[in-house]
């Protein structure tokens, strides 16, 4: 029997938990195993900081030993799913009592009995996520494959443990998993497996968007999430998932004037900011950064193809698809930002644009103006090697420039100087329009090099205003 025990041992935080667990398995007569994605990655030298446990028994009692054990004062106990979070260190430990969950159709939450180690690995999405390695001491890191999980591994193949139908019936998010892992893992899904999502695709209506948007964000995490993408396209997930990107592909003719495929210059564009960071939020970034391009798309025979006001529309797009995918608000704002500002640093690449242009980017950017710039470098997508250098000497330009400007002012976090409450109390004001035209005065005046961004030359500035409309 294959065991991982050496491999257990290695990260001796890790092995601490194992050890601890397999003492009390020991004590209270309940026996556990570490399992799913820890021993799949194990298996393949994969780091991991995620750790499950699975126990054969009352979860509650064992994971409260094993807290006591860690001394970890509080867990979330999940008894309608029997499972239990114990937040460790930097390691959130999962322990679950064997079960078996299933779907009644048309409902979000599953059902949950308890089961044999046996069913509830076959329950499991994949075999190769179909593994437990023992805990306690006379079996120690010994591994439990009833599926083939090791061959698949070796073959680089998702196979589901059941019949596809049944598994992807029994929770239709195994689907997207399943498309995850092609990126994550490199792996391929057989023929048989993908008719099977073709046929069961229609469940994953019934799945919360929360668990959806998980799932998409946990793509774009991958070092090559094009791989993932292109097999929703070819699987016909995506109306299913994410419609607005959806319709981004296809390609018009007329007069002989074509234009490039959006969505396949958006997927090089979310590889390219892979590339350039690891950061999800640019990447997801480079997802919609052109999500407007169907609805502005015009022909024009002297021009040709345009999409004049896409970075304008995609805001509000964004902000449509973000309510219904439960995205949070903050990565919502970052998203629209960046979507809306994508194309000003190309302006800003021009030969003798001021400093005050590059003032209002950076203010409108503001702490997100490194992340427009990677963006706008991931958007390099022709393969004219001459217009690649122009573009990176370009923007390299524009970095410079944004360089010189923040180390002559600080325009990154740009606050105004004067408050609402100032110019009220000044000018003997009640709220009104007034207030924010002086307000943006004041702040044109501080991008336009006029005044010093500092509240006592600010302030004095205000005063003018003040002397100047009593004046006039």
């Amino acid at each position: 029997m294959t065991s991982i025990a050496t491999i257990l041992n290695q990260n001796p935080l890790h092995s601490k938990i194992f050890k601890l667990s397999g003492k009390i398995s020991s004590k209270i007569n309940i026996p556990s195993y570490v399992v799913g994605g820890y021993v799949r990655d194990a298996l393949l030298n994969r780091p991991t900081n995620d750790i499950d446990i699975m126990v054969e028994g009352d979860v509650i009692k064992f994971s409260n030993e094993l807290a006591k054990s860690l001394n970890v004062k509080k867990v979330v106990e999940f008894p309608e799913f029997c499972t239990v979070l114990i937040p460790f260190s930097k390691i959130n430990i999962q322990v679950a009592s064997a079960r078996k969950e299933s779907y009644v159709e048309k409902s979000r939450k599953p059902e949950v009995k308890p089961c044999t180690i046996e069913e509830d690995l076959s329950r499991r999405d994949f075999t190769i996520n179909a593994m437990a390695a023992c805990l306690m001491k006379e079996n120690y890191g010994e591994i439990y494959d009833p599926f083939s999980g090791i061959k698949d591994l070796q073959k680089k193949i998702l196979l589901t443990p059941l019949d596809p139908d049944t598994t992807f019936k029994d929770d239709p998010l195994r689907i997207l998993r399943g498309v995850r892992f092609t990126a994550q893992l490199n792996f391929k899904l057989t023929s048989f497996t993908e008719d099977s999502i073709t046929k069961q695709k229609k469940g994953l209506e019934f799945i919360s968007k929360e668990r959806i948007t998980e799932e998409l964000i946990k793509i774009l995490k991958t070092d090559k999430p094009s791989i993932a993408f292109y097999l929703l396209k070819k699987l016909d997930l995506f109306p299913l998932v994410f419609p607005e990107i959806d319709i981004l592909g296809g390609v018009d003719i007329i007069d002989g004037k074509g234009h490039k495929d959006v969505f396949h210059h958006t997927l090089e564009v979310v590889d390219n900011a892979a590339k350039l960071s690891k950061k999800m939020e640019i990447r997801f970034a480079a997802l919609v950064h052109d999500i407007a391009k169907p609805q502005t798309k015009k022909f024009y025979k002297d021009r040709g193809w345009t999409y004049y006001g896409h970075e304008e529309l995609g805001q509000y797009i964004i902000k449509r698809a973000a309510k219904r995918m439960k995205i949070s608000n903050q990565l919502r704002d970052y998203l629209m930002l960046l979507t809306k500002l994508h194309l000003r640093p190309i302006a800003l690449a021009k030969e003798g644009v001021s400093d005050s242009a590059v003032r209002r980017v950076m203010i409108e950017a503001g702490e997100h103006i490194d992340d427009l710039m990677i963006l706008c470098r991931a958007d390099i997508t022709t393969k004219n090697s001459r217009k690649v250098k122009e573009y990176i000497s370009n923007f390299d330009r524009v970095e410079k420039m944004i360089q010189d400007v923040t180390l002559r002012d600080e325009m990154r976090n740009f606050k105004n100087p004067i408050t609402g409450e100032m110019i009220m109390k000044e000018f003997d004001l009640k709220p009104s329009r007034e207030i924010g035209e002086i307000k943006d005065q004041i702040k044109d005046a501080i991008i336009d090099g006029l005044i010093p961004n500092n509240f006592d030359d600010a302030f004095n500035f205000m005063i003018k205003i003040k002397n100047k409309k009593i004046k006039d």
